[in-house]
């Protein structure tokens, strides 16, 4: 003899109460939330402290800085003061006879000749100075 299923004669299917099942899920984050152990980022950074006693190290004041001007018409200054290229190579070999490390810093108007700024860096690689900067002035 064949079993015969039950029907629901009220007609509601089976449903379950999400209501019950989001209040736990709500529990449960709240509880790892609590529960968590922060991660101290600042213990983890490797950080340079300086040392408690300062160095022996004998401070050097900086150098002066040596300006050299290319203008219009092949007038060349150096530290404001007017003059030929002969005397600039002059002055050049005395600057670098006290330091090679001296810091140049060329400035070039945009209306100078390319051949005056050429001349200028051939005569500084010339005497030895070799911390050179250029700049472009207007």
């Amino acid at each position: 003899m064949a079993r015969k299923r039950k029907r629901n004669l009220s007609g509601e299917s089976g449903e379950l109460n999400m209501t019950a099942m989001i209040d736990v899920v709500f529990q449960l984050l709240i509880f790892f939330l609590v529960t968590q152990k922060p991660i101290d980022t600042m213990a983890n950074l490797d950080v340079f402290r300086p040392s408690p006693t300062p160095p022996k190290d004998e401070v050097q004041p900086p150098q002066n800085m040596i300006r050299i001007q290319v203008l219009p018409q092949g007038v060349i200054t150096i530290n404001d003061r007017t003059m030929g290229h002969t005397e600039m190579g002059v002055v050049l070999e005395k600057l670098a006879a006290l330091s090679q490390n001296q810091t140049i810093m060329i400035l070039c108007s945009a209306q100078s000749r390319h051949e005056d700024l050429v001349r200028v860096l051939d005569l500084c690689a010339k005497v030895g100075l070799v911390n050179l900067s250029v700049v472009s002035i207007n």
